[in-house]
């Protein structure tokens, strides 16, 4: 192997003939030839120790001896010493610099490589401006010199990072890598190698907060390679990649799809053709809700050697055609390991064809108005360094990210190795200034109202701030569902089923929003009379039939002191039609009610206008006024107290009861 290098870097920078101040291997002196060659034969046998005598030996036989300091930095390179092969290289340097072009531009990378980015640029200039300089070359020493330039703007600006390997539980003598975590953060998923073979694992958070024992995902595993898993917000789905699948695959490596249904993990599902190609397919990430997916693919047509595609599920289930992620993202080089964080606003990858430190960097975009993803920022260091980084995801607050990197694990005099060169996972406190926004999340069961038995119904929330659907998605069966929000708007929660009444909550997220206590509830669902429902099923069961609780029209909203309805009031106004509309049989009677600030008299007439601004809006869209009642109750019906902001609030609510 060592052989094989050093030829390579010998292919490199090449011999070329010119000699002048120095003497080459057919003019050295015939001892200083002799230890050359035996050295040269040494290397190839892997014996570098006793090669490098034999090079010292024809150095100090023929100081000028430019072949000779060539293949000793060859051999230093082979072993990974930089340091001591750009000194080498620099003495061919100082003898000739043009002796061969190529050495110009290995020496800039070199160099680079070792954070010298002065002397880099002033190489690489030399071999961009060379007579014999290669364009293809001349176009990766470009590259390299704007990374050079990059460094040196980003020098005295690091960040104090604090980062800590994860529990044993996860890191093991093996290596672990791709790290992702639900958003309740209960469970974290990654990729370990097991004798040779990736396969997907995950543990539990413990009731102190550690991590238990990691599990692997058996009805997900099989005896080939699956990896680089991604799991919606709530962690109820799952895209991963597989390899070598050959009944079932379109190319080298493509992304598979799992649902969690009846308590495991159904089996796995090629995501087809809008998704997969004949080429190769990876690093796959879920968007929180689970409706988009991004990845990395090299399919032909791709702007550069590997680009981040997307693409974006329908409520049937289907998957469009898979597209480049529009915007400044994808360059000429290498775009990997998509991360989208759930605030659906801000994406982590990495990347060599922007701007970094050399190699595969971090970094960071925001979406813009368009629909486009805007500049990448690079993370900086300490996350970013010369060499390649790993995968990288980021927690639901924005607070934490966890990373895969080979960076700190030394190999310890003494040791047998173990570790040494494999990749661990790592928990890292983020700086304020590349963090997501601020997000949180919703969980939630729903319930018969009756019976307390789980129920599979529609969950639908609405930004109201601009009145476009947010998430949409059914509660498993057990009832539940978890959708994350991002701070900064209104959001309305609807959860309906065919012969229940709807649900509804209203969640206004404001920068002041306590983001370590987020939404928990139980949802119940009250059932249609049976008597009233337009459509019954033969599942139905009769049961008599009890005036219903009011069902609290949580996103109704007037101006303070106005019975005017707010446009924000819409998505549940027109939920409200719809079930009139689709359950002919139900009359209803609207309720209004306020606090208790003011007097009496002008809050009675305060509810019943707000109580009669719906039902009008009903009769207007074509609602029969027999069917529809409105009254108003003022402050005479309080549910929370009147002695707080909060407590106020729900007191001033719209609501409606079956008649």
């Amino acid at each position: 192997m060592r052989y094989i290098i050093s030829g390579l870097f010998f292919l490199l920078i090449g011999i070329t003939l010119s000699a002048q101040n120095y003497t080459t291997i057919k003019t050295t002196s015939k001892k200083a030839l002799k230890a050359y060659e035996k050295g040269k034969e040494l290397s190839r046998a892997r014996q570098d120790a006793k090669a490098l005598e034999q090079l010292d030996k024809a150095i100090n036989a023929d100081p000028k001896f430019i072949d000779a300091y060539i293949e000793y930095g060859a051999v230093k390179y082979s072993q990974g010493h930089l340091e001591e092969t750009e000194k080498t290289l620099e003495k061919v340097i100082d003898l000739d610099p043009y002796y061969n072009t190529k050495l110009l531009y290995t020496l800039g990378f070199i160099e680079q490589k070792l954070g010298k980015c002065n002397e880099a640029i002033e190489h690489l200039d030399l071999y961009i401006e060379a007579p014999k300089a290669r364009e293809s070359l001349i176009a990766k020493a470009k590259d390299a010199k704007e990374n050079c330039l990059f460094m040196i703007s980003m020098e005295g600006k690091e960040v104090s990072f604090e980062f800590d390997r994860m529990s044993p539980n996860i890191n093991t003598r093996e290596s672990e890598y791709f790290p992702s975590i639900s958003a309740d953060e209960e469970t974290f998923f990654f990729t370990r190698v097991v004798k040779g073979q990736e396969d997907i694992f995950y543990c539990k958070k413990m009731s102190d907060g550690t991590w238990g024992p990691a599990k692997a995902m058996d009805n997900i595993n099989s005896n080939d390679n699956e990896g680089n898993q991604s799991f919606s917000a709530d962690g109820k789905s799952v895209v991963f990649t597989a390899c070598n699948r050959r009944n079932v695959g379109y190319g080298s490596c493509d992304i598979y799809y799992s649902q969690f249904k009846n308590g495991k993990w159904t089996l796995p599902v090629n995501m087809g053709r809008a998704i997969n190609s004949e080429d190769w397919e990876s690093q796959p990430c879920l968007s929180a809700d689970g409706m988009t997916l991004y990845f990395t693919s090299k399919r032909k047509g791709s702007d550069g050697k590997a680009d981040i595609y997307v693409s974006h599920q329908n409520d049937e289930g289907a998957w469009s055609i898979a597209k480049p992620i529009k915007g400044k993202i994808n360059t000429k080089g290498h775009e990997q390991t998509p991360f989208i964080h759930p605030d659906g606003k801000t994406l982590y990858f990495k990347s060599d064809g922007h701007p970094g430190f050399g190699g595969l960097d971090i970094f960071m975009s925001k979406l813009q108005d368009d629909g486009t993803w805007g500049e990448p920022i690079n993370l900086g260091k300490p996350i970013n360094t010369v060499n390649n980084e790993g995968s990288f995801t980021v927690s639901l607050d924005g607070e934490y990210a966890y990373f895969d990197s080979d960076k700190f694990i030394k190999k310890e005099k003494g040791n047998d190795g173990v570790g040494f060169n494999r990749h661990d996972i790592y928990q890292l406190k983020l700086d304020e200034s590349i963090r997501p926004e601020p997000v949180t999340y919703v969980k939630a069961k729903v319930i018969d109202a009756e019976s307390k038995k789980p129920l599979v119904a529609k969950v639908e929330f609405m930004d109201l701030s601009i009145q476009k659907r947010h998430a949409y998605s059914l509660s498993d069966e057990n009832g539940e569902f978890l959708v994350c929000l991002p701070v900064g708007t209104n959001y309305s929660l609807n959860v309906s089923k065919e012969n229940y009444l709807f649900s509804s909550e209203n969640f206004e997220l404001n920068e002041d929003t306590d983001l370590k206590k987020p939404f928990e509830l139980v949802i119940e669902l009250q059932k249609i009379p049976p008597a009233l429902v337009s459509k019954p099923t033969s599942t139905q069961t009769e049961f008599s039939f009890v005036e219903s609780k009011p069902i609290i029209l949580k996103n109704i909203f007037f101006n303070t002191g106005s019975a005017e309805l707010k446009q924000e009031s819409e998505t549940e106004l027109q939920k409200l039609y719809d079930l009139l509309n689709e359950q002919s049989k139900i009359k209803i009677q609207i309720e209004g009610h306020t606090d208790n600030v003011g007097s009496d008299s002008d809050n009675q007439t305060l509810s019943e206008n707000r109580a009669k601004a719906v039902y009008t809006y009903l009769i207007e869209k074509g609602i029969n006024p027999n069917r529809l009642r409105y009254k108003g109750y003022g402050e005479s019906q309080p549910i929370d107290t009147n002695e707080t902001k909060e407590g106020r609030k729900n007191n001033r609510r719209t609501a409606f009861i079956i008649l």
